[in-house]
């Protein structure tokens, strides 16, 4: 090395090329000057439940802000409903938030019956309650199982997908759909019950209670699970509430909120309602939600099974359908929540206007609080934890 290469002082000399060296500022002792970056997650990214990018803010791997952004599904069905009769709704509304398809076109339905001041027959109110329960089921087990995949956990998907498969095959042999139900109708159901299906449910119920159990033991207890999950995205429950969140997110947080209790619709208030709270608010905590409402909604299921009456399922229609003007507003709880349906009518057989409040919207809202201040490694962890389906968001 020639003398116009010697090293400074508080330099280093690093291996280079062959033949070659370079030279190394040293700055000495001290914090490294960060800058702060920019990174985008989504819109299609193996972090996000579908389409929804997320905009986040990084000093280091400290997440400053995170700014959801949505709209990427929006299809309008607010407005679609304006141009469609209320029949028609039903088709529409199952598909905004597809994992919980029965539980959308009850509220529809409901909202029309109160307006027109229709007694519907008890089988169909006892039959309403069933199939929302295991509606409610379906859902859960798509988020078990997802939340583990996107944790690392292969196994709890494949077992979530088994049980899922059995329930959609049981609902689509009374509703013949196998997604998308449609199954409600003004005034009662499409048709009744087939032959089998009460006691092929009551065979589920014993058969879903066993597995639930493999899923406790494949996540609650498992350490990398935990480690992962205890004490990241801690919620309270003032901020849950500010936001507008509910369903299973804001029952981790200790708030026992539910509409099929405070205030009852179809034959809820017939039945015992258990609604499960946590501790925490954490990501473990809303993790637990999910097995802990599969159990409660099999015991609603056991109870209904001894409860259905004979009957009809349905009140005789007209041929054309008009609710007499005015305007009602109708809440349900849905799987990921609260939802909430405005009807407003002009007397004609179309909607004037129809707003939903869905649950997803506002536990998006959220993210921003439970991101600030977590490490990215974690983000995964806490979206994943914070139920949503995009559909349901963006409408």
């Amino acid at each position: 090395m020639s003398e116009t290469m010697l090293p400074k002082p508080g330099a280093s000399v690093l291996p280079g090329p062959p033949g070659e060296s370079m030279l190394v500022e040293v700055r000495g002792e001290g914090e490294l000057a960060t800058q702060d970056m920019s990174l985008n997650v989504g819109p299609q990214h193996p972090a996000t439940h579908g389409v929804l990018r997320v905009v986040i803010d990084l000093d280091g791997e400290v997440i400053e802000r995170a700014t959801p952004i949505i709209g990427y599904m929006h299809r309008g069905f607010e407005k679609l409903a304006e141009a469609r009769d209320y029949r028609q709704i039903i088709a529409l509304v199952n598909r905004h938030d597809w994992l919980s398809a029965f539980c959308n076109e009850l509220g529809v339905a409901l909202a029309v019956e109160r307006m027109m001041e229709l007694e519907v027959p008890e089988r169909a109110q006892w039959i309403r309650v069933l199939m929302a329960e295991w509606n409610r089921v379906l859902n859960h087990l798509m988020f078990v199982g997802s939340f583990g995949l996107e944790l690392g956990a292969i196994t709890p998907v494949f077992f979530a997908f088994r049980e899922r498969e059995d329930i959609q095959h049981l609902m689509e042999s009374a509703t013949g759909g196998r997604l998308h139900f449609t199954y409600n109708r003004v005034g009662g159901l499409k048709e009744d019950l087939p032959r089998g299906f009460l006691a092929a449910s009551e065979q589920m119920v014993r058969n879903v209670r066993l597995r639930n159990q493999e899923y406790r033991d494949l996540l609650q207890g498992n350490e990398i699970f935990m480690a992962r999950t205890k004490g990241v995205g801690t919620l309270e429950a003032d901020v849950a509430l500010s936001y507008g969140v509910s369903g299973p997110t804001l029952h981790a947080t200790g708030v026992g909120e539910d509409a099929r209790v405070t205030e009852p619709y179809a034959k809820y208030d017939a039945v015992d309602v258990h609604v499960p709270t946590g501790t925490n608010g954490d990501s473990f905590d809303r993790f637990m939600m999910l097995l802990d409402r599969i159990d409660a909604s099999l015991d609603i299921i056991d109870q209904v099974l001894g409860s259905i009456p004979p009957g009809p399922v349905s009140v005789k229609l007209p041929k054309v359908v008009k609710a007499p003007e005015g305007a009602i507003y109708v809440r349900t709880e849905n799987p990921l929540g609260q939802g909430g349906y405005y009807l407003v009518s002009d007397g004609s057989k179309t909607p004037w206007r129809l707003k939903m409040r869905t649950p997803s919207f506002n536990n998006v809202a959220m993210v921003p609080h439970l991101l600030r201040g977590a490490l990215l490694p974690d983000m995964i962890a806490i979206l994943g934890s914070v139920f949503f389906v995009v559909g349901d968001v963006d409408r």
